[in-house]
């Protein structure tokens, strides 16, 4: 570590005030910081110092994310696999197929077989369709952090470092590459950059990125056959039904004619985005988050509370024309986007709610919105990525009414304290 900190002394020297790559200093400055702790610290005694600066939380948030990667990557590959082998099994010609697919060309390169039960190849299969994705995030995203920073004059923020690895996971596995360039830049620019940068967006970019594609593009970001990633490069095509489609479209009881079951869904053997299908994975990262107190439990609590309380509203009501009014909330929190969402989106410290009772509202009407999407949208079986995105609009008057109330409270005490001769201390 001595002999990279000598190293990045000495490349400083181009980046300096005034020298010849001034402009560039804030790429400079984002790898220096990501390796080492700031050289620039705060002096004097009115400064607060906490352990925990932007750039740990940000790490945080990266590890809580770890399992959901992982497994992300796995069902990617496992699906893929899944499929071809049931291609195999109708007398499709998996090698004309892998002539069409250059990830799959590389794929039996590696002397890998198509086999679902092989933990190496459902990982590398599912790697190679990750990879690409994440690499291309990240050049064209951190291509317009770089530029709004050298034009902006200020460091290189690491509100991207998530953003990067968010925006990945919430995307088909099969999308087009230039697809991805072009939603997450959507996302950065116009979801945060106009707004002034990381702390003073209104909404999440990566979320952003993710609705620009949704709706620019429908055929390659939504419908059956996106979400595995084998679907649509064969003649015959494979079973890739998710199951809210199955849902809308049958009701409860198709789900297990379908091979759809709760525990599958719970632990993520679904087809979907490449991070959203294990809700055991993302309950492991929102305890990562909640110990390390870097995403507050009161907005999980909330979407909870809201999921469950209207999903039996939709129960007891019930339908003759809409089967997914008998949806259950215990299924309604382990498909789709619900888990990723609840953990990972609704829980944004900068587009979020700050008040402690703010949160618990901003939370309940999350999960109330995505349940009544989900349920009364003919069109839409999924609601959690515009429930955020609707939500965060309304964060700031959430906020702002608790703060009118607990301004309105303290006063009434202070003039309550003056009336009976108490000292002015107001509490």
């Amino acid at each position: 570590m001595k002999a990279v900190r000598r190293m990045l002394d000495m490349m400083a020297g181009p980046f300096g005030k005034g020298r010849r790559l001034q402009r560039m200093y804030p790429l400079f400055e984002a790898v220096d910081t990501f390796t080492f702790t700031p050289g620039k610290v705060t002096r004097g005694a009115t400064h607060v110092r906490d352990g925990m600066d932007l750039k740990r939380l940000m790490i945080t948030v990266v590890v809580a994310l770890i399992p959901a990667i992982l497994w992300g990557i796995y069902n990617t590959g496992y699906q893929a696999n899944l499929a071809i082998e049931q291609l195999a099994r109708n007398g499709g010609d998996v090698n004309v197929f892998a002539l069409d697919n250059w990830r799959t060309s590389l794929y039996l390169a590696m002397g890998l077989e198509f086999s679902s039960s092989s933990i190496l190849a459902c990982a590398v299969h599912g790697l190679l369709y990750y990879l690409p994705v994440l690499l291309v995030t990240f050049l064209a995203g951190g291509f317009w952090e770089v530029l709004f920073s050298a034009v902006r004059r200020h460091e290189i923020n690491e509100g991207f470092l998530v953003t990067g690895f968010l925006f990945p996971m919430i995307v088909p596995p099969a999308i087009p590459l230039w697809q991805v360039a072009l939603g997450i830049s959507f996302g950065v620019v116009f979801g945060k950059e106009v707004f002034g940068g990381v702390g003073k967006n209104i909404f999440n970019p990566a979320l952003v990125g993710r609705a620009f594609l949704f709706f620019a593009y429908p055929a390659q970001i939504s419908g059956d056959a996106v979400w595995i990633a084998a679907q649509g490069l064969t003649a015959d095509g494979v079973s890739g039904a998710t199951a809210l489609a199955v849902v809308k479209q049958e009701g409860m009881t198709a789900l297990t004619q379908a091979g759809f079951n709760w525990f599958d869904a719970f632990i993520g053997l679904v087809p979907g985005s490449m991070g959203e299908t294990s809700a055991l994975a993302c309950l492991i990262g929102a305890a990562v988050l909640v110990i390390t107190r870097v995403a507050s439990a009161r907005t999980m609590i909330g979407v909870v509370g809201g999921t469950i309380l209207f999903s039996l509203i939709f129960n007891l009501i019930g339908s003759d024309t809409n089967p997914a009014f008998a949806m259950p909330f215990w299924w309604h929190m382990v498909l789709g986007g619900w888990a990723f969402g609840t953990v990972f989106m609704v829980t944004d410290p900068v587009s979020s709610a700050f008040t402690a009772r703010g949160q618990y509202v901003y939370g309940f009407l999350v999960g109330v919105m995505v349940v009544m999407i989900r349920v009364m949208n003919p069109a839409y079986p999924e609601g959690m990525m515009l429930s955020i995105l609707f939500m965060n609009m309304f964060a700031p008057l959430i906020d702002w009414g608790f703060t009118r109330a607990n301004i309105r409270r303290r006063a009434k005490r202070l003039a309550a304290s003056r009336e009976g001769g108490e000292p002015h201390a107001v509490r």
